[in-house]
């Protein structure tokens, strides 16, 4: 079960800027600018929900880049979050938090390979798109297909992290346990229709949060 990082207030001090982030630099992730206002302003509880909303999907970043070293990719995170809240009032929303944050963690494994002195093993997303007509391409072998499913299924599930409460339930109960609309209906409580929508919504954010995770050089 991946942890969940516990993230202790800022010290009070000089802060880099003054007003509110999300209105100095107006961006579609003003509820991400929200957030790190809060923290900057010493909102215990802000820490906490960043805690509860990020650690999880950076451990999961983390250990599929890591060969599933669990106790590894506890590390790294638990580094990478120190890191990124002592230089939290340098984030100004051009891109997710999330994303911001993976480059924080990103950096942490790299470090840990060199100090290695080995290069990480990592699977390109490429290597899942059909080649262009007219290209050979060796079929792969088990071991290939294995790395490749598994990379794919940790990034889904990183994706489904970010997304809002709802939306990661309704994909999860339409792809994952295959419920028909009238069960998912059900279980929200809602009209077949409303999901519909719902789905419509979910399925638009999903596919944004994985653009930007499977963007090259991210």
């Amino acid at each position: 079960m991946p942890p969940t990082v516990a993230v202790d207030p800022l010290p009070a001090g000089p802060r880099s800027g003054e007003g509110s982030l999300a209105v100095v630099y107006p961006t579609e992730h003003a509820e991400d600018l929200a957030l790190v206002e809060r923290m900057l302003d010493g909102d215990e509880r802000a820490f906490e929900v960043f805690g509860e909303r990020y650690s999880r999907a950076l451990w999961r970043f983390a250990v599929s880049r890591l060969a599933g070293d669990q106790e590894r990719a506890s590390e790294i995170v638990q580094t990478a979050m120190v890191k990124a809240l002592s230089k939290i009032e340098t984030y100004r929303g051009e891109a997710s938090l999330l994303t911001w944050l993976c480059a924080c963690c990103r950096n942490e494994i790299l470090m840990h390979f060199r100090s290695r002195r080995r290069a990480p093993e990592e699977v390109e997303l490429r290597e899942c798109v059909e080649p262009g007509a007219g290209t050979p391409v060796a079929p792969p072998t088990d071991g290939e297909a294995a790395l490749l499913s598994r990379e794919r299924a940790l990034q889904v599930h990183l994706v489904l992290d970010t997304l809002p409460g709802d939306y990661a339930r309704a994909l999860e109960w339409k792809y994952v346990e295959k419920l028909s609309m009238r069960d998912i209906a059900a279980r929200f409580g809602r009209s077949e229709k409303s999901v519909e929508s719902l789905l419509t919504r979910a399925r638009d954010a999903f596919r944004r949060c994985w653009d930007a995770f499977t963007a090259p050089g991210y």
